[in-house]
């Protein structure tokens, strides 16, 4: 018997035009019965299948790789804090006792949502942009309270102001620092705790408070003990690999670094000192220009800075005090930090010629060294050390904890 799937629909209207009804040719050969054209094709079930089972297309979340490509430093978060349960209301039921009077328990209260601060984030992107804490769970019979909602912590990077509106709520800018996003709500109560003398069988039970709702601003600035700042192509991002183990990106175009990179230099007694990148500056970054406010603000968390300027350009003591200039329009007292002037691409001839005339023209100490060739970065090791001692003995002396990675 041939299956009925291996003819097309045309084929059967041919086949009954010209044999009429099925009844008068069903004795017939096969042969005779199919007309002389090549076989028609069988008709496949296979992409419908692969249709019908096929998810519908939708957002697909981010690997950790490609998150730490995504540098984001800043997120408009709405947080709302887990609704408590709420409580029972029932009466205790046993065998000869018939009046044994409410026993329902309490709710128990919602989960708050808690920004904790993780080491190892180092971007806002893995923040959602919407968190919704646990809920408590009813209360039950024979007095038994709700379990609580469990504690929501959303893991923030080192640097992250909590703002709302306008109002700066926390600064989260120390490993393990924590703060209370939204607060979860209270459980209700069971009529256990509405027996008085003057009722003995009450039936009132109160449901869960909701949790509170907020929408919070979070803004990144980039923690480091030295920012390295400087025009673009002056060698920062060489001289923080030179230095440390981070890998930012070196090319000989402009802007090649549009994200703060962090790297650790180790001293001996387990010492380090974390040394920022931050992007380029050109002139006229204070009022928004190039990268512009965007990274200014990441210079304004470190703690002391690194100048660096590029030998090879004339007059490089120009970019210098333009680099002061615009740190100190961005914010007033800004470029008045403990820094260190470093001098990159001493390799280069020019760049050997114009040093003395650099020192001459800015009067302080000028540490001349070569990213690429790693030339005289024992000085700079030095001087950084020098700087991150001033600032452990000064914070010491405050008696506050310094900072430490």
């Amino acid at each position: 018997m041939v299956p009925v799937r291996l003819f097309s629909a045309s084929s059967w209207t041919r086949l009954e035009g010209v044999m009429g009804a099925p009844s008068t040719w069903a004795g017939l050969p096969l042969g005779r019965l199919l007309p002389q054209q090549a076989p028609p094709r069988p008709l496949s079930t296979g992409c419908a299948d692969c249709t019908k089972h096929q998810k519908p297309p939708g957002k697909k979340l981010l690997s950790e790789k490609k998150l730490k490509k995504h540098f984001v430093d800043h997120r408009r978060v709405l947080v709302r804090g887990g609704s408590g349960g709420s409580g029972m209301s029932c009466f205790h039921s046993e065998p000869r006792k018939e009046f044994g009077g409410p026993d329902g328990g309490d709710g128990g209260s919602g989960g708050h949502v808690v920004l904790r601060v993780d080491p190892k984030v180092k971007s806002l992107s893995s923040v959602l942009s919407h968190y919704q804490g646990f809920s408590g769970e009813d209360g039950g019979r024979k007095n038994c309270s709700g379990r609580g909602g469990a504690v929501l912590y959303i893991q923030v990077p080192m640097g992250t102001l909590v703002k709302e509106g306008s109002e700066i709520m926390a600064d989260l800018s120390r490993p393990g620092d924590e703060y209370i996003a939204a607060l979860g709500g209270a459980g209700g109560k069971g009529n256990r705790f509405f027996l008085a003398n003057d009722n003995r069988a009450p039936v009132t039970c109160t449901p869960g408070e909701l949790g509170q709702e907020r929408v919070l601003h979070l803004e990144l600035k980039t923690v480091a003990h030295a920012g390295m700042v400087g025009f673009p192509n002056a060698g920062k991002s060489s001289l923080l690999r030179a230095i440390s183990n981070a890998k930012p990106a070196v090319a000989s175009y402009p802007f090649t670094t549009l994200n703060p990179h962090v790297g650790i230099v180790h001293y001996a007694g387990h010492q380090q000192v974390a040394v920022a990148d931050i992007p380029g500056i050109i002139r006229g970054a204070h009022q928004n220009r190039g990268l512009g406010l965007s990274f200014l603000r990441h210079i304004e968390r470190c703690l002391f800075l690194l100048f660096v300027v590029d030998l090879s350009v004339p007059e490089p003591w120009t970019q210098f005090e333009h680099l002061k200039y615009e740190l100190e329009k961005y914010k007033e007292g800004l470029s008045e930090k403990p820094h260190a002037i470093v001098a990159n691409k001493i390799d280069l001839p020019q760049a050997r010629a114009i040093l003395p005339q650099l020192r001459a023209q800015l009067g302080q100490e000028v540490i001349a060294l070569s990213a690429l060739t790693g030339e005289n970065l024992e000085q700079l090791l030095l001087h950084l050390k020098v700087l991150y001692d001033a600032y452990m003995e000064a914070e010491l002396g405050k008696g506050c904890q310094p900072l430490r990675w």
